[in-house]
Protein backbone atom coordinates (compact mmCIF):
# COMPACT_ATOMS: atom_id res chain seq x y z
CA UNK A 1 0.00 0.00 0.00
CA UNK A 2 1.31 3.15 -0.58
CA UNK A 3 1.46 5.94 1.82
CA UNK A 4 -1.37 8.64 2.28
CA UNK A 5 -1.35 11.90 0.55
CA UNK A 6 -0.99 14.56 3.16
CA UNK A 7 0.54 17.92 3.87
CA UNK A 8 3.11 16.27 7.01
CA UNK A 9 3.72 13.16 8.83
CA UNK A 10 1.19 11.22 10.49
CA UNK A 11 2.22 12.02 14.07
CA UNK A 12 2.16 9.35 16.32
CA UNK A 13 1.99 8.55 19.96
CA UNK A 14 3.21 5.21 21.81
CA UNK A 15 2.00 4.54 24.65
CA UNK A 16 3.19 1.10 26.29
CA UNK A 17 4.59 -0.06 29.66
CA UNK A 18 7.44 -1.97 28.13
CA UNK A 19 10.88 0.00 27.06
CA UNK A 20 11.62 -2.12 24.95
CA UNK A 21 8.25 -2.64 23.28
CA UNK A 22 8.33 1.44 22.90
CA UNK A 23 11.74 1.34 21.38
CA UNK A 24 11.00 -1.37 18.60
CA UNK A 25 7.84 0.21 17.97
CA UNK A 26 9.63 3.62 17.83
CA UNK A 27 12.21 2.29 15.10
CA UNK A 28 10.02 0.56 13.32
CA UNK A 29 7.06 3.95 12.86
CA UNK A 30 10.13 6.37 12.43
CA UNK A 31 11.48 3.79 9.73
CA UNK A 32 8.25 4.70 7.48
CA UNK A 33 9.12 7.97 5.42
CA UNK A 34 5.09 8.97 6.03
CA UNK A 35 5.41 8.81 9.83
CA UNK A 36 6.82 10.64 12.58
CA UNK A 37 6.83 9.17 16.09
CA UNK A 38 6.45 12.60 18.40
CA UNK A 39 6.22 11.05 22.35
CA UNK A 40 5.91 8.01 24.00
CA UNK A 41 4.57 7.58 27.35
CA UNK A 42 4.99 4.95 29.89
CA UNK A 43 1.89 5.31 31.22
CA UNK A 44 -1.91 6.38 30.82
CA UNK A 45 -0.88 9.98 32.54
CA UNK A 46 2.17 10.63 30.97
CA UNK A 47 0.29 10.28 27.71
CA UNK A 48 -2.54 12.28 29.03
CA UNK A 49 0.26 15.03 28.73
CA UNK A 50 1.24 13.94 25.50
CA UNK A 51 -1.78 13.95 23.92
CA UNK A 52 -2.82 17.27 24.98
CA UNK A 53 0.99 19.21 23.94
CA UNK A 54 1.36 17.14 20.61
CA UNK A 55 -2.52 16.41 19.21
CA UNK A 56 -1.38 13.28 17.50
CA UNK A 57 -3.29 11.57 14.44
CA UNK A 58 -2.98 8.49 15.87
CA UNK A 59 -2.32 6.43 18.81
CA UNK A 60 -0.56 3.40 19.88
CA UNK A 61 -1.64 1.61 23.07
CA UNK A 62 -0.76 -1.14 25.11
CA UNK A 63 -3.95 -3.62 26.47
CA UNK A 64 -2.46 -4.08 29.68
CA UNK A 65 -0.47 -1.24 31.81
CA UNK A 66 0.13 -0.51 35.72
CA UNK A 67 -2.33 2.49 37.21
CA UNK A 68 -4.92 2.76 34.50
CA UNK A 69 -5.10 0.12 31.65
CA UNK A 70 -5.35 0.73 28.31
CA UNK A 71 -8.74 -0.16 28.35
CA UNK A 72 -9.81 2.62 30.80
CA UNK A 73 -7.86 5.13 28.84
CA UNK A 74 -9.33 4.35 26.04
CA UNK A 75 -12.93 4.38 27.54
CA UNK A 76 -11.71 7.88 28.31
CA UNK A 77 -10.19 9.06 25.22
CA UNK A 78 -12.82 8.36 23.14
CA UNK A 79 -15.11 10.12 24.99
CA UNK A 80 -13.78 13.60 26.31
CA UNK A 81 -10.78 13.13 23.23
CA UNK A 82 -11.39 11.13 20.09
CA UNK A 83 -8.61 9.80 18.41
CA UNK A 84 -7.41 6.95 16.19
CA UNK A 85 -6.01 4.03 18.29
CA UNK A 86 -4.48 0.77 16.64
CA UNK A 87 -4.23 -1.41 19.99
CA UNK A 88 -0.97 -3.40 20.65
CA UNK A 89 -2.41 -6.74 22.31
CA UNK A 90 -0.78 -9.93 23.46
CA UNK A 91 -1.52 -13.16 21.84
CA UNK A 92 -3.51 -14.77 24.47
CA UNK A 93 -6.80 -15.42 25.46
CA UNK A 94 -7.04 -12.57 27.91
CA UNK A 95 -5.38 -10.36 25.19
CA UNK A 96 -7.94 -11.46 22.12
CA UNK A 97 -10.78 -10.61 24.94
CA UNK A 98 -9.05 -7.12 25.86
CA UNK A 99 -8.74 -6.47 22.32
CA UNK A 100 -12.13 -6.96 21.17
CA UNK A 101 -13.68 -4.84 24.14
CA UNK A 102 -11.39 -2.11 22.88
CA UNK A 103 -12.86 -2.35 19.48
CA UNK A 104 -16.21 -2.21 20.87
CA UNK A 105 -14.99 0.82 22.91
CA UNK A 106 -13.76 2.91 19.12
CA UNK A 107 -10.25 1.43 19.03
CA UNK A 108 -10.07 1.24 14.40
CA UNK A 109 -7.74 -1.97 14.65
CA UNK A 110 -5.40 -3.90 16.66
CA UNK A 111 -1.70 -5.52 16.31
CA UNK A 112 0.27 -8.26 18.82
CA UNK A 113 2.99 -6.99 20.38
CA UNK A 114 6.15 -7.12 18.49
CA UNK A 115 8.75 -10.14 19.19
CA UNK A 116 12.02 -8.54 19.46
CA UNK A 117 13.78 -11.76 19.26
CA UNK A 118 12.56 -13.02 16.21
CA UNK A 119 13.97 -10.67 13.77
CA UNK A 120 13.09 -12.61 10.55
CA UNK A 121 9.48 -11.80 11.19
CA UNK A 122 10.13 -7.93 11.90
CA UNK A 123 9.92 -6.76 8.20
CA UNK A 124 6.24 -8.59 8.05
CA UNK A 125 5.61 -6.43 11.70
CA UNK A 126 6.63 -3.43 10.48
CA UNK A 127 4.59 -3.27 7.44
CA UNK A 128 1.10 -4.70 8.81
CA UNK A 129 1.77 -1.77 11.88
CA UNK A 130 2.57 0.72 9.26
CA UNK A 131 -0.45 -0.52 6.86
CA UNK A 132 -2.75 0.05 10.26
CA UNK A 133 -1.27 2.87 11.13
CA UNK A 134 -1.89 5.19 7.96
CA UNK A 135 -5.24 3.03 7.84
CA UNK A 136 -6.20 4.43 11.45
CA UNK A 137 -5.44 8.15 10.28
CA UNK A 138 -7.99 8.33 7.83
CA UNK A 139 -10.42 6.02 9.32
CA UNK A 140 -13.95 7.90 10.64
CA UNK A 141 -14.24 7.67 14.14
CA UNK A 142 -18.04 6.54 15.05
CA UNK A 143 -19.95 7.06 17.98
CA UNK A 144 -20.30 3.64 19.35
CA UNK A 145 -23.74 2.79 20.99
CA UNK A 146 -24.26 -0.17 23.50
CA UNK A 147 -25.92 -2.98 21.71
CA UNK A 148 -29.08 -4.28 22.75
CA UNK A 149 -29.25 -7.52 24.17
CA UNK A 150 -30.61 -10.17 21.69
CA UNK A 151 -34.24 -10.48 22.86
CA UNK A 152 -34.92 -6.96 23.61
CA UNK A 153 -37.06 -4.63 21.44
CA UNK A 154 -34.39 -3.42 19.32
CA UNK A 155 -33.14 -7.22 18.33
CA UNK A 156 -36.10 -7.48 16.04
CA UNK A 157 -38.23 -10.90 15.69
CA UNK A 158 -36.94 -13.75 17.00
CA UNK A 159 -38.30 -16.08 14.01
CA UNK A 160 -38.54 -15.09 10.07
CA UNK A 161 -41.75 -14.64 8.99
CA UNK A 162 -41.45 -17.21 6.83
CA UNK A 163 -39.27 -20.51 6.50
CA UNK A 164 -36.06 -19.35 4.70
CA UNK A 165 -35.34 -21.45 1.65
CA UNK A 166 -33.22 -24.33 2.50
CA UNK A 167 -30.54 -23.60 -0.29
CA UNK A 168 -30.31 -19.50 0.76
CA UNK A 169 -26.97 -18.80 2.55
CA UNK A 170 -25.94 -14.89 3.51
CA UNK A 171 -21.97 -14.62 2.92
CA UNK A 172 -20.32 -11.44 5.13
CA UNK A 173 -17.12 -9.91 4.33
CA UNK A 174 -15.18 -7.27 6.51
CA UNK A 175 -12.07 -5.67 7.29
CA UNK A 176 -10.96 -2.49 9.56
CA UNK A 177 -14.31 -1.43 12.22
CA UNK A 178 -15.87 -4.92 10.86
CA UNK A 179 -15.65 -6.55 14.17
CA UNK A 180 -18.60 -3.31 15.60
CA UNK A 181 -20.41 -3.60 11.95
CA UNK A 182 -20.76 -7.88 11.57
CA UNK A 183 -21.97 -7.82 15.23
CA UNK A 184 -24.82 -5.03 14.91
CA UNK A 185 -26.20 -7.67 12.02
CA UNK A 186 -25.62 -10.94 13.91
CA UNK A 187 -27.00 -9.58 17.07
CA UNK A 188 -30.67 -8.90 15.34
CA UNK A 189 -30.76 -12.61 12.89
CA UNK A 190 -33.50 -14.78 14.16
CA UNK A 191 -32.91 -17.98 15.38
CA UNK A 192 -34.09 -19.95 11.90
CA UNK A 193 -32.11 -17.45 9.50
CA UNK A 194 -30.37 -18.85 6.68
CA UNK A 195 -26.90 -19.89 7.45
CA UNK A 196 -24.13 -17.36 7.42
CA UNK A 197 -21.06 -17.07 6.10
CA UNK A 198 -18.26 -14.56 6.91
CA UNK A 199 -14.85 -13.68 6.68
CA UNK A 200 -13.55 -10.69 9.07
CA UNK A 201 -9.61 -9.75 8.56
CA UNK A 202 -8.23 -11.12 11.84
CA UNK A 203 -4.88 -12.59 13.31
CA UNK A 204 -4.56 -16.44 14.15
CA UNK A 205 -6.45 -16.62 17.79
CA UNK A 206 -8.27 -13.90 17.29
CA UNK A 207 -10.97 -15.66 15.46
CA UNK A 208 -12.03 -17.87 18.44
CA UNK A 209 -12.34 -15.60 20.76
CA UNK A 210 -14.34 -13.39 18.38
CA UNK A 211 -16.93 -16.05 17.36
CA UNK A 212 -17.06 -16.92 21.16
CA UNK A 213 -18.38 -13.50 21.82
CA UNK A 214 -20.63 -13.18 19.18
CA UNK A 215 -22.26 -16.20 20.17
CA UNK A 216 -22.69 -15.31 23.92
CA UNK A 217 -24.37 -11.85 22.86
CA UNK A 218 -26.62 -13.32 20.06
CA UNK A 219 -29.66 -15.26 19.74
CA UNK A 220 -28.50 -17.77 16.64
CA UNK A 221 -25.41 -19.47 17.41
CA UNK A 222 -21.80 -18.30 16.06
CA UNK A 223 -18.63 -20.62 15.55
CA UNK A 224 -15.35 -20.72 14.37
CA UNK A 225 -15.87 -22.26 10.93
CA UNK A 226 -14.29 -25.96 11.18
CA UNK A 227 -13.22 -28.05 7.59
CA UNK A 228 -16.27 -29.86 6.35
CA UNK A 229 -18.84 -28.11 9.11
CA UNK A 230 -22.58 -28.21 7.54
CA UNK A 231 -24.03 -25.58 7.36
CA UNK A 232 -26.86 -24.90 9.19
CA UNK A 233 -30.09 -22.24 9.90
CA UNK A 234 -29.53 -20.27 12.89
CA UNK A 235 -25.69 -20.31 12.25
CA UNK A 236 -22.86 -17.84 11.37
CA UNK A 237 -19.52 -19.51 10.86
CA UNK A 238 -16.58 -17.82 10.93
CA UNK A 239 -13.24 -17.85 8.95
CA UNK A 240 -10.79 -18.64 10.78
CA UNK A 241 -7.13 -16.65 11.34
CA UNK A 242 -4.72 -17.50 8.49
CA UNK A 243 -7.33 -20.07 6.02
CA UNK A 244 -9.25 -19.01 3.61
CA UNK A 245 -13.02 -20.34 4.19
CA UNK A 246 -15.36 -22.08 1.12
CA UNK A 247 -18.17 -23.17 0.87
CA UNK A 248 -18.65 -26.00 -1.13
CA UNK A 249 -22.20 -27.79 -2.05
CA UNK A 250 -22.56 -31.49 -1.09
CA UNK A 251 -26.08 -33.96 -1.65
CA UNK A 252 -27.80 -32.69 1.47
CA UNK A 253 -26.66 -29.27 1.68
CA UNK A 254 -23.44 -26.90 2.12
CA UNK A 255 -20.47 -27.55 3.91
CA UNK A 256 -17.30 -25.11 4.93
CA UNK A 257 -13.91 -25.97 3.56
CA UNK A 258 -11.09 -24.48 4.36
CA UNK A 259 -7.98 -23.97 2.93
CA UNK A 260 -4.19 -23.05 3.59
CA UNK A 261 -4.05 -21.59 0.18
CA UNK A 262 -1.66 -18.59 -0.90
CA UNK A 263 -2.86 -15.25 0.16
CA UNK A 264 -5.20 -13.67 -2.32
CA UNK A 265 -5.83 -10.20 -2.30
CA UNK A 266 -2.85 -10.23 0.20
CA UNK A 267 -5.31 -11.26 3.12
CA UNK A 268 -6.15 -15.35 4.39
CA UNK A 269 -8.54 -15.20 5.11
CA UNK A 270 -9.63 -13.67 2.10
CA UNK A 271 -13.05 -11.85 1.18
CA UNK A 272 -12.54 -13.05 -2.63
CA UNK A 273 -12.05 -16.29 -1.93
CA UNK A 274 -15.04 -16.50 0.20
CA UNK A 275 -17.53 -15.01 -2.22
CA UNK A 276 -16.26 -16.45 -5.08
CA UNK A 277 -16.87 -20.26 -3.94
CA UNK A 278 -20.26 -18.75 -3.21
CA UNK A 279 -20.92 -17.75 -6.43
CA UNK A 280 -20.14 -20.93 -7.97
CA UNK A 281 -22.01 -23.26 -5.51
CA UNK A 282 -24.96 -20.95 -4.30
CA UNK A 283 -25.14 -19.01 -7.20
CA UNK A 284 -28.81 -16.84 -7.20
CA UNK A 285 -29.94 -17.92 -3.96
CA UNK A 286 -27.01 -16.29 -1.88
CA UNK A 287 -27.18 -12.67 -0.37
CA UNK A 288 -23.82 -10.80 -0.14
CA UNK A 289 -23.06 -8.22 2.50
CA UNK A 290 -19.49 -6.13 2.57
CA UNK A 291 -18.73 -4.10 4.99
CA UNK A 292 -16.12 -1.63 6.57
CA UNK A 293 -13.10 -1.90 5.84
CA UNK A 294 -9.60 -0.84 4.06
CA UNK A 295 -8.43 -1.90 0.25
CA UNK A 296 -10.48 -4.22 -2.15
CA UNK A 297 -10.69 -7.53 -0.87
CA UNK A 298 -14.14 -8.83 -1.68
CA UNK A 299 -14.92 -6.75 -4.77
CA UNK A 300 -14.33 -9.12 -7.79
CA UNK A 301 -16.03 -11.92 -5.42
CA UNK A 302 -19.02 -10.51 -5.06
CA UNK A 303 -18.59 -9.09 -8.84
CA UNK A 304 -18.65 -12.50 -9.46
CA UNK A 305 -21.79 -13.28 -6.86
CA UNK A 306 -23.97 -10.47 -8.67
CA UNK A 307 -22.96 -12.40 -12.55
CA UNK A 308 -24.20 -15.37 -10.50
CA UNK A 309 -27.42 -14.07 -9.74
CA UNK A 310 -27.14 -13.18 -5.79
CA UNK A 311 -27.94 -10.00 -4.56
CA UNK A 312 -25.18 -7.82 -3.04
CA UNK A 313 -25.30 -5.04 0.14
CA UNK A 314 -22.60 -2.56 0.51
CA UNK A 315 -22.39 -0.35 3.61
CA UNK A 316 -22.37 3.06 2.67
CA UNK A 317 -19.68 5.58 3.59
CA UNK A 318 -20.95 7.95 6.44
CA UNK A 319 -21.16 4.66 8.72
CA UNK A 320 -18.09 3.18 7.85
CA UNK A 321 -14.95 3.41 9.54
CA UNK A 322 -13.13 3.10 6.29
CA UNK A 323 -14.69 2.52 3.23
CA UNK A 324 -12.46 1.12 0.97
CA UNK A 325 -13.63 -2.23 0.90
CA UNK A 326 -17.69 -1.38 -0.14
CA UNK A 327 -16.16 1.17 -2.61
CA UNK A 328 -14.29 -1.26 -4.55
CA UNK A 329 -17.30 -3.35 -5.07
CA UNK A 330 -19.70 -0.53 -5.95
CA UNK A 331 -16.88 0.32 -8.51
CA UNK A 332 -16.31 -3.22 -9.83
CA UNK A 333 -19.96 -3.35 -10.35
CA UNK A 334 -21.41 -6.12 -7.81
CA UNK A 335 -23.66 -4.24 -5.67
CA UNK A 336 -27.28 -3.91 -5.78
CA UNK A 337 -28.19 -1.76 -2.92
CA UNK A 338 -25.77 0.38 -0.69
CA UNK A 339 -27.20 1.54 3.09
CA UNK A 340 -26.10 2.69 6.49
CA UNK A 341 -25.49 -0.27 8.64
CA UNK A 342 -28.52 0.56 10.87
CA UNK A 343 -30.53 -0.93 7.70
CA UNK A 344 -28.95 -3.46 6.59
CA UNK A 345 -30.53 -6.10 8.39
CA UNK A 346 -33.96 -4.92 8.04
CA UNK A 347 -32.90 -4.77 4.04
CA UNK A 348 -31.63 -8.43 4.20
CA UNK A 349 -35.11 -9.66 5.96
CA UNK A 350 -36.92 -8.14 3.22
CA UNK A 351 -35.28 -10.01 0.86
CA UNK A 352 -35.49 -13.22 2.34
CA UNK A 353 -39.14 -12.59 3.88
CA UNK A 354 -40.09 -11.14 -0.05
Amino acid sequence: MQPFSRDRPIRVIIVDDSAVVRSVLAELINAEPDMQVVAVAADAFVAREAIRLHDPDVITLDVEMPGMDGLDFLEKLMRLRPTPVVMISTLTERGSEAALRALELGAIDFVAKPKADVAQSMGAYAAEIAVKLRTASQARLLNRRRSTPAGTEAGGATRMRKPPHPDQVIAIGASTGGTEAIKDILIRMPVDCPPIVVTQHMPEGFTRMFAARLDRECRINVREAQHDDRLQPGTAFIAPGHRHLLVRKRVNGYICQLSDAEPVSRHRPSVDVLFDSVAKQVGGSALGVILTGMGRDGANGMADMKRAGAYNIAQDEQSCVVFGMPREAINAGGVDAVLPLDRIFDHLMERLDG
